[in-house]
């Protein structure tokens, strides 16, 4: 199974041509999208999108860089939303010190800090697992989730170490790799890609943000790039990409059980 882990199939990006969108996916072979929110005021768009679309659903949470346009009481209709409408995860959710660091922005960190903990604990009360965002802030993230234990999630985007990768994984966490793996000069995200378990990872876009290689740096990512993503994690590790699909599809679904019942398998190869 071929599942696309994150995938911001709402985004304006996509607005003109999301049908043809989700039609080329499903084409490439694509037998799953997870659409985390980000925002509160894009719940109910995830929701109508995952609703619209066969095989895609939805996780909801507050992103980390939307905190400072979010209000507390945000937190409370999450946890309405999550009672009502019964999302995969809890996400996408986490800490972002690449633009406000502790440093030069500690109000912000507090905040964000805030926001992960009561979601982290929405995940705890209705047994979630989490999509993480963890942008330079793998430390803290894991420091949190130590003090709250949730049921695993996804680590997405990782670009750690080793040993926060090892970390992760005894805390019940899958890690999520994309378009940043397909340039020849990602040496690190590489070197991880083809350490790492084949049974810790799982794929996904990002779309419309990070780029494959062949799309250029500038280009609009889009969920049926996950296949030929597929394809260089199977040659990094020398494997064939069936092996690939298969073992990063039942990854997704562990972590994800509503997956099984609502993503109809494709055929990816032919």
């Amino acid at each position: 199974m071929l599942i696309d882990t994150h995938c911001h199939l709402d985004a304006a990006e996509f607005d003109a041509d999301r049908d043809n969108v989700v039609r080329a996916a499903f084409k490439n072979g694509v037998s799953g999208i997870v659409v985390p929110a980000v925002v509160r005021s894009n719940f109910d768009a995830v929701i109508n999108l995952c609703q619209h679309y066969q095989n895609c659903v939805y996780a909801l949470g507050v992103h980390p860089m939307y905190v400072e346009q979010s209000s507390l009481d945000d937190i409370d209709q999450l946890r309405v939303y999550v009672q009502n409408h019964q999302p995969v995860a809890i996400g996408e959710i986490g800490l972002d010190y690449f633009l406000t660091n502790p440093t030069s922005h500690p109000e912000n960190i507090k905040l964000q800090t805030h926001f992960f903990i009561e979601q982290l604990r929405i995940a705890q009360a209705y047994d979630l697992p989490v999509i993480l965002h963890v942008r330079q802030a793998i430390d803290d993230i894991l420091k949190q989730l130590r003090k709250y234990k949730v049921k695993g999630g996804i680590a997405h985007a990782f670009n750690g170490s080793i040993q926060q990768a090892e970390q992760f994984m005894a805390l019940g966490f899958k890690l999520g790799f994309g378009g940043a793996m397909t340039y020849p000069r990602a040496l690190r995200i590489r070197a991880l890609a083809t350490q790492l378990p084949l049974e810790a990872i799982v794929l996904e876009t990002d779309a419309p943000d990070i780029p494959p290689e062949w799309l250029g740096t500038a280009g609009r990512n889009s969920p049926a790039e996950v296949l030929k993503i597929a394809q260089v994690l199977a040659d990094l590790r020398q494997v064939d990409v069936a092996q690939v699909l298969d073992i990063t599809g039942a990854n997704a679904i562990k972590i994800m059980p509503k997956l099984a019942d609502l993503c109809t398998p494709v055929n990816a190869l032919h």
